[in-house]
């Protein structure tokens, strides 16, 4: 599991109801950083035991090769995926929904970007009560500003804040294909039998930049009037583009 508490900083704000979250790259932990991310990232884009198959039959440069053909090559779209992969690893690190998909296998092309909610995590509870479900959105930028901030907001906030019916369908299905018939059966309860409600659900907004979002994101943060949990998430790094750069430099090595 990449755990980014092993080579971040952390400062956590006092926002009342909610949690606002500041994490920075130590600066002397950087390169071990850049090579923890690299090694995580090709299991985000493909399924390790498709990996260990080619592995098996074909061998490390097939393996490789299959693994290169998924990662992007645009700098945006790079960009993108990777606060997504970073996202993803804190909340099933940091926060209690373990579960989920590696929706980034599934992409339609490796230089397009995936619609719907960028992350949904869930969370059973082992007495049967209902699902709880985890709906985040992920901005990644050299520099982190307010309009940015927003258009997550404001995607959060769509739909009565809750999951769309189609990235939910989504999850369900590949769970299911997965043999994950616990999360999927769930899923297929909640949404086609029970109905999801405010109450399961609470939002992340996880920001991931080279500037310090901390002042954007507060002040986001304070102006939310609805009723679902909040937690932001600021993840600096210096060198943003850099740093992304030299991780996908060293998922091809």
């Amino acid at each position: 599991m990449l755990d980014l508490s092993k080579w971040c900083i952390e400062n956590e704000e006092s926002v009342p109801k909610h949690k606002l979250l500041r994490l920075a790259v130590d600066a002397t932990k950087q390169a071990q950083a850049v090579e923890a991310v690299a090694k995580a990232v090709p299991s985000y884009y493909v399924d390790p035991k498709r990996i260990a198959g080619l592995l098996r039959k074909l061998g490390k440069p097939a393996a490789a090769a299959h693994v290169e053909q998924k990662l992007p090559t645009q700098a945006s779209i790079r960009s993108g995926d990777l606060g997504e992969i970073l996202c993803n690893a804190y909340v099933h690190a940091a926060t209690p929904f373990s579960l989920g998909i590696k929706r980034l296998r599934w992409k339609d092309h490796r230089n397009m970007s995936m619609r719907g909610e960028d992350v949904l995590a869930f969370k059973l509870d082992p007495k049967g009560g209902p699902l709880k479900i985890l709906k985040a959105e992920v901005k990644s930028r050299a520099g982190m500003r307010t309009e940015v901030i927003d258009e997550a907001r404001t995607a959060l906030s769509a739909n009565n804040g809750l999951p769309s019916p189609h990235a939910l369908a989504f999850v369900a299905d590949r769970a299911n294909e997965a043999g994950d018939t616990a999360l999927g059966d769930a899923l297929d309860k909640a949404q086609l039998k029970e109905g999801i409600r405010p109450s399961q659900i609470s939002h992340m907004l996880f920001t991931f930049s080279g500037n310090d979002p901390l002042k954007f994101l507060k002040v986001n943060l304070q102006a939310y009037a609805g009723p679902v949990p909040q937690h932001y998430v600021g993840l600096r790094v210096e060198g943003h583009q850099e740093f992304i750069k030299a991780v996908f430099v060293a998922v091809g090595k």
